[in-house]
């Protein structure tokens, strides 16, 4: 094969790949005359492939200049540029608004290029913005009138057990309701985190006032900070006076979950507001005060959270001032059968049936499943099983798929269980000596004292079962 068949070869499979990319991808060549535009691109920017390609960039975004378009700045500096918000009006008179990770190509170490990888956040802009306008009209507008629509649907009688742990637990939160000071949940995902949080509001004086819940996770950072602290007009392109969830939760309750998703930069304005009330609009200059209970919760153990730096130690400090840990399904079992008989109750209203329970096999799987997804994971898997079910008692075969996987695979290890009684006493036997040797750093003597057996017995099961 010639050198140029080559060429020719790697340039269409070079294309192919770029095509298969689900990212909106943009390349221009060292005069801004771009090079390679997808149709992800021309998606995001409300144009066609044939509008850009071939042509000036500044032709055809004309709201951008050398020193706005991260493309050409990037050519300019020889430096990349990361997750940095663009604005930009195209040929059309569209506002277009992403988030772009810029980099420089380099040829024989000269630059040669830059390609653009961007990420649209126009619709998830406008609905998070939407929302925030939502929740503003439901605050009162005068604190005379406090009474307002708190979007809380539970208190903490709606969390049901008949754990006894688990019950302290709900006591020790109401008696801790009343306090002002900021509280730290952690608990698996499915363990009732949002449900703990709005009957901890309830419960508390300001039970009247708006209980907002915003998940870290689900706002891509650049969009956070303006959703919790708002906007102040001009801070950047089409930028209105706009009131965060500081300003809409004023008076009531702010639930921050998944808290170590959050920017360690955003992390260190969130500490500003919890020691002195004082928040800032982005682009703003002045500070406003607030009056804002914090909850926040995460579904990692804060210790984990804290040794992999996801949250910065002065705010896990003045955040764990009051701190509850939510228990996981699999380690309160009694929860199981009585939480079985609820949600049986509860869809045999809304599905208008009259299911009597579960089989003995069922419950038995049930206690002995792990529950990954804890009390949401139960109540979804009892949803579908009394949809499938046209007996009045629910069965093995009326399990989901990833519960009759389980049940199979926990069959499968029974049969391959080893029975006999020789090599299971003789693993016993190995492990009690490693154990012993362990606790006594090798010293055999001690061990068997430990072990309550002759130390020259010890020393021949040693070299017999081959212990090190």
């Amino acid at each position: 094969m010639r050198i140029t068949e080559i060429q020719v070869n790697s340039k269409e499979i070079l294309t192919a790949i770029l095509h298969g990319i689900d990212e909106a991808i943009h390349v221009v060549d060292v005069h801004g005359v771009t090079i390679y535009y997808n149709e992800i691109a021309a998606k995001h920017d409300g144009m066609t492939v044939k509008e850009v390609l071939g042509r000036s960039l500044l032709t055809v975004f004309p709201s951008l200049s050398e020193e706005t378009s991260t493309l050409l700045k990037v050519m300019k500096t020889s430096k990349p540029i990361y997750n940095q918000p663009q604005v930009f009006v195209n040929v059309h008179g569209e506002q277009i608004e992403t988030i772009n990770t810029t980099l420089p190509i380099r040829v024989d170490g000269k630059i040669a290029g830059a390609v653009e990888i961007a990420k649209d956040y126009s619709r998830l802009k406008s609905l998070s913005e939407s929302l925030l306008d939502l929740q503003s009209k439901m605050k009162p507008i005068s604190k005379k009138n406090k009474k307002i629509a708190s979007s809380t649907n539970y208190t903490l009688n709606s969390i049901l057990t008949i754990n006894s742990e688990f019950k302290t637990i709900k006591k020790e939160a109401k008696k801790l309701a009343k306090s002002d000071s900021p509280i730290m949940i952690f608990g698996e995902s499915g363990s009732g985190k949002e449900l703990f949080v709005q009957g901890i509001h309830h419960a508390s004086f300001r039970a009247n006032g708006p209980f907002i819940a915003q998940n870290c996770a689900a706002i891509p950072e650049s969009l956070l900070e303006s959703i919790l602290f708002g906007t102040s007009k001009g801070s950047y392109t089409g930028a209105v006076d706009r009131r965060g969830l500081f300003e809409l939760a004023d008076g009531g309750t702010l639930f921050l979950d998944e808290l170590h998703t959050m920017p360690i930069e955003l992390q260190a304005k969130l500490l500003r507001v919890l020691e002195d009330g004082q928040i800032r609009r982005v682009g703003s200059t002045s500070t406003s005060i607030v009056d804002v209970r914090i909850i926040a919760a995460m579904n990692i153990h804060p210790l984990k959270a804290l040794e992999k730096k996801l949250i910065r130690d002065d705010l896990f400090y003045r955040l764990n001032v009051l701190t509850f840990k939510l228990l996981p399904l699999r380690e309160r079992k009694e929860d199981i059968p009585f939480l079985t008989d609820h949600f049986i109750h509860v869809f045999n209203k809304s599905f208008k049936k009259t299911i009597k329970g579960v089989d003995q096999e069922v419950i038995d799987l049930f206690l002995t499943y792990k529950w990954p997804g804890n009390v949401r994971e139960l109540k979804h898997t009892i949803e579908y099983m009394m949809n499938v079910c046209e007996q009045e008692v629910l069965t093995e075969n009326d399990l989901p798929v990833m519960l009759k996987q389980h049940l199979e695979s926990k069959a499968t290890k029974k049969s391959n269980t080893n029975l006999s009684l020789r090599k299971n006493l003789q693993q016993v036997e190995i492990e009690l000596i490693t154990t012993a040797l362990k606790q006594t750093d090798g010293n055999i003597k001690q061990a068997a004292q430990i072990l309550e057996i002759p130390r020259q017995t010890l020393q021949y099961k040693i070299q017999k079962l081959q212990i090190e």
